[in-house]
């Protein structure tokens, strides 16, 4: 993926040469960067730990394309855990996917853990290769490793006018319990569907936990409780003190969708995904996998295969204007779409440039200077 293809009617008014973009006088503001420059950091930091040059820029660009969404826990936040895992051998930075089976309208891969972001931009032009001649393209994979913001991924399809439906799950990880337990099995089980307006892709990305792993983990590492109960205690009860979840012993657990009164709802999801991502690529939790990785379900959709692309998006667009004439509960928060913000947010940093918390900031910096990279525009 590269930013200026992806945004051409929004490209940011700064060059790649000049990193820093003052917000406004006061000093206090936070720095904002030009988001090719910060881009350009992370290909840096992913090639000298020894990434291949390609898979790098497309990580890169989609990670800094989910901090331009509003996604900052999946965004170049997760820069150090990637390359820590590419250091560590855990992340394979080289080769290509093997295909375990293709039969033209579906296709299977074994990511051999590599990039899960590389490896989702290549199933995608993969689908988009195929969508003229079958109209449908579904595709799971196994092995993979993270794949980030299913929002991020799945704009590049509605992009192009497309429906997208993504799932993911780790078969290696154990941290939401079934509705009615009180164990960990599975995991948070992302899922995304997104579909094209004329306004803005409508992009829903929810997954079977009330919360997600990345988040309980800042909390736990601020002290920080949450707000509501959304995880289960060792007990079964629950809690809203993020540090259940790092325990060695006497573990918690996240809370399903639903919580206490409705929980059954987000087990029927996680289900779902436990079936597309892992019944589907022939590999999950009854292989007992010792290593973390991902396995993913994306199915395309071409609209012109249908009804046609014109009707749907017609049928699509009136929606879009019922919800947004609906009376709101709160005057000064009218209904939103999802996806809506996220567009916003994108031509405002394309704008403005990106500010990145101040955590992000110093392990950048850091894994710099342990790679020998140039540290610019975090420097």
């Amino acid at each position: 993926m590269n930013l200026a293809a992806t945004f051409p009617a929004t490209a940011s008014a700064h060059s790649a040469a000049h990193s820093s973009v003052d917000s406004s006088a006061d000093n206090a503001a936070p720095r904002r960067h030009d988001p090719r420059a910060l881009a350009a950091l992370a290909t840096r930091l992913f090639t000298a730990a020894g990434m291949d040059a390609g898979k790098a820029a497309s990580v890169a660009d989609l990670l800094l394309l989910t901090d331009m969404m509003g996604r900052g826990t999946h965004g170049l936040a997760q820069c150090p855990a990637y390359l820590d895992e590419l250091v560590n051998g855990r992340m394979t930075g080289d080769g290509e996917p093997e295909t375990v089976r293709d039969t033209g309208a579906t296709v299977v891969w074994d990511g051999g853990y590599r990039p899960g972001l590389w490896l989702m931009q290549r199933a995608l032009e993969l689908g988009f290769e195929r969508l003229p001649e079958h109209g449908v393209f579904s595709f799971a994979m196994r092995r993979s490793h993270h794949i980030g913001c299913l929002a991020a991924i799945a704009k590049q399809a509605t992009d192009r006018g497309y429906y997208a439906m993504i799932a993911s799950s780790g078969p290696h990880t154990k941290v939401v319990a079934p509705f009615g337990g009180k164990e960990g099995l599975f995991s948070p089980n992302p899922f995304a569907f997104a579909f094209p307006t004329s306004h803005f892709p409508v992009l829903v990305d929810t997954c079977a936990s009330l919360t997600t792993v990345s988040m309980t983990r800042q909390k736990a590492a601020a002290g920080q409780p949450f707000e509501h109960a959304w995880l289960l205690d060792e007990h079964g009860q629950p809690t809203r003190d993020a540090a259940v979840m790092e325990r060695s012993h006497d573990r918690g657990s996240l809370m399903l969708l639903g919580g206490e009164e409705a929980g059954h709802k987000g087990f029927g999801l996680a289900l779902m995904v436990e079936a597309l991502t892992q019944g589907l690529a022939g590999f999950g939790r009854r292989d007992a996998p010792t290593r973390w990785g991902a396995n993913v379900w994306l199915q395309l959709i071409d609209p012109a295969a249908f009804a046609g692309s014109d009707e749907a998006r017609a049928q699509m667009d009136f929606f879009v204007d019922r919800c947004h004439a609906n009376a709101p509960v709160d005057p000064a928060r009218p209904v939103r779409l999802p996806g809506e913000q996220a567009s916003r947010n994108i031509a405002k940093h394309l704008r403005d440039g990106v500010s990145l918390p101040a955590p992000t900031v110093t392990a950048l910096r850091a894994w710099a200077q342990r790679l020998g990279v140039d540290a610019a525009p975090v420097d």
